[in-house]
């Protein structure tokens, strides 16, 4: 590849960076499978935490959710830091917070304390998360991007899937601080590495205070209440999709923080259409392209989340594996996605099918996994193994195309606000398919219960009130059939997803291309994706 101009609407690929495009690719996504990682790993140290730092129950959950939370409030935020200050800086800066909040989170001596320290890791994670995907966009070009796309996204179902057994065989032989422990040489060898290999790049004029460079004009000043605004609209939904399963979804803390969220959100939007330098350009949902790739991700996002949540409910009460064995029964679905990314054959497909094309063969894939192991899977892991493979070649197939859709519908210059935004959007996506299959499974156990456990709120609950086998095989069946039904019901929206991100994305194609939207405001200057 050779280097190409610097402006709002190409993308920098540096001068003699070329060689070690794919060195770089390893580092991030080294650096991105930490992060997602500490997603899921913690959910099996519960006991370990429970006993040895005296742990209530209310404590576990903000230990698992102030990590989450505060990753998801600041994604917007920490991508527009990245584009204005450096992807190369923000990305070193999010390695030390990570590294640095680990190595606390691993000495803790209280709850409160390792509370703390998840919500610091959080921090660095949503720096991770941004500047990563941003850091793709800026070194690969047009031809090689959607392999290094679908490299990096694969990692998240890697994330998903390892997390749980690295876990679990941590704790086997090691306390419970080792989880964190393990993230030390990684952030280690990534920040030595990401300060040696990875070129500097950021957006210039309108979109940086050029006083970062000694420059004293032409700086725009930082959104600050835009990302108040975002961070309080974000933070209030997923808090409130988080509480919902736990206390129910009418109660107080839930529906306050739901008003919360989105008054918060609406006024993060009405505030960024007027503000002279936003944070999220609204314009950009005047892109159909745009829109359409921001609808499937949530689709895609809901159907992983909620079919994650379903699949380890449904392997260990359903077919009674213990955690260890319900993870390993899980690892097909995240391999056939790590084999068809890294193999190429998605970016192969592209050209050939074309982005709609790609979403709506992914996520019909998708929906027909969750399908078959609903149909299939009730009684035995055979019947479910089958789906689990047409699972992962859908999200192999959907997830980087819509994650590549989305960056391409904006200006590179905004490359950290787009990785932001494809962030957000897997964790709005992620939560609100645990929301709504997990109260569809709720709503469809409690309706089967036999008369004996008649109000039984959980699974635990209705067998405690059992006295016979054919009472407990009876609630049993009524489990089963929730699990079926809430999958089927997952199944149906992903599809319908699918068809309708695929008519959106083909409406834009055949309507010409959308109307420029600015990088910059009118009478400012342009916007340039530069390197140091």
């Amino acid at each position: 590849m050779s280097p190409v101009a610097c402006d709002a609407t190409t993308t920098l690929q540096p001068p003699g960076r070329t060689a070690t495009r794919w060195l770089i690719l390893a580092v991030i996504c080294l650096a991105q499978l930490t992060v997602i990682l500490d997603n899921t790993v913690l959910n099996v140290a519960i006991p370990s935490l429970t006993e040895d730092l005296g742990a209530t129950t209310a404590d576990v959950q903000w230990m698992i959710n102030a990590y989450s939370l505060v990753q998801s409030g600041l994604l917007l935020t920490a991508g527009n830091s990245a584009d204005r200050y450096g992807r190369k800086r923000m990305l070193a800066i999010g390695l030390v917070l990570f590294g640095v909040a680990s190595l606390g989170a691993a000495l803790a001596q209280s709850p409160g304390q390792l509370i703390a320290a998840r919500a610091g890791m959080g921090v660095g994670g949503a720096l991770l998360m941004t500047t990563t995907l941003a850091v793709v966009m800026q070194i690969f070009d047009d031809e090689e991007r959607p392999k290094a796309i679908g490299i990096w996204s694969s990692v998240n179902s890697l994330g998903f899937a390892a997390g749980p057994l690295i876990g679990g065989s941590l704790l086997d032989h090691f306390w419970w601080g080792s989880l964190f422990l393990v993230n030390l040489p990684v952030a280690v060898v990534a920040l030595l590495a990401v300060v040696a290999l990875v070129p500097e790049s950021r957006s210039r004029g309108g979109e940086l205070p050029q006083a970062l460079n000694g420059v004293r004009a032409g700086g725009s000043p930082m959104d600050l209440l835009g990302a108040l605004l975002s961070m309080i609209g974000m933070v209030g939904v997923v808090f409130a999709i988080i509480s919902g399963p736990v206390t129910g979804w009418l109660s107080g803390r839930v529906l306050i923080s739901a008003a919360l969220g989105l008054a918060g959100l609406a006024v993060f939007a009405l505030w960024e259409l007027h503000v002279p330098y936003p944070m999220l350009d609204m314009h950009f949902f005047r892109n159909r392209r745009f829109i359409g790739a921001v609808s499937g991700g949530i689709l895609v996002a809901f159907g992983m989340g909620g079919s994650m949540f379903l699949l380890t409910q449904h392997l260990q009460l359903v077919l009674g594996y213990g955690p260890l064995d319900a993870g390993l029964r899980m690892a097909p679905l995240a391999v056939t996605v790590i084999l068809i990314n890294f193999t190429g054959l998605s970016a192969r497909l592209l050209p050939r099918l074309g982005t709609p094309g790609m979403i709506v063969s992914g996520m019909s894939l998708l929906a027909a996994g969750l399908a078959a192991i609903s149909l299939f899977g009730g009684d035995s892991y055979g019947g479910m193994l089958a789906g689990l493979l047409v699972m992962g070649v859908g999200v192999a197939l959907a997830m980087p195309t819509m994650a590549n859709a989305i960056m391409s519908a904006i200006p590179p210059a905004k490359a950290g606000v787009g990785a932001g935004v494809n962030g957000t959007l897997m964790e709005f996506g992620q939560g609100l398919g645990v929301a709504v299959l997990g109260a569809v499974l709720n709503s469809r156990f409690v309706a089967l219960l036999p008369l004996v456990a008649a109000g039984a709120g959980s699974l635990p609950a209705a067998l405690a009130r059992t006295r016979t086998d054919a009472e407990r095989s009876a609630v049993q069946d009524a489990f089963a059939t929730g699990i079926g039904t809430s999958q089927l019901v997952g199944a149906a929206a992903v599809f319908l997803g699918g068809l309708v991100a695929a008519v959106l994305l083909r409406r834009a194609e055949r309507t010409g291309r959308d109307p420029e939207v600015p990088a910059t405001p009118a009478g400012a200057e342009p916007a340039a994706a530069g390197a140091e």
